[in-house]
């Protein structure tokens, strides 16, 4: 079975996200940024990732994104050394929208160059 690289980046960038939201705080990595702006960037990435890998599926991708993003920080309530948060969520939301849209401009720039009309 030949495995796609697109589809495993955005599943373990997906897994990683979900182990560092939901592992206890301890174990969250220290980058130096504010909490929101790792939120929003994790979220971009994944959006972004996920977009270029499924590029048939942009609905289905959004709302995978998205609900993800509701979903990660809702379990947070879960988890005692957790919390969760409506700024967290609204920052999650917004990077996940923020890469989703990145990847559909970056397919489609790639796209208009392929084609035969692109030189236009």
């Amino acid at each position: 079975m030949k495995v796609n690289p697109g589809h495993l980046a955005a599943w373990l960038l997906l897994a990683a996200t979900a182990l560092v939201t939901l592992a206890p705080a301890s174990w969250r990595p220290e980058t130096g940024f504010s909490a929101q702006i790792e939120r929003f960037v994790a979220f971009a990435l994944i959006g972004l990732v996920f977009s270029i890998a499924y590029p048939r599926r942009p609905w289905l991708i959004a709302l995978m994104v998205l609900g993800a993003a509701v979903a990660f920080e809702f379990m947070q309530l879960f988890v005692h050394t957790r919390h969760a948060g409506l700024r967290d969520v609204i920052a999650k939301l917004a990077g996940g929208g923020i890469g989703l849209l990145a990847g559909r401009v970056i397919l489609l720039v790639r796209r208009r160059r392929a084609s035969p009309d692109g030189d236009r």
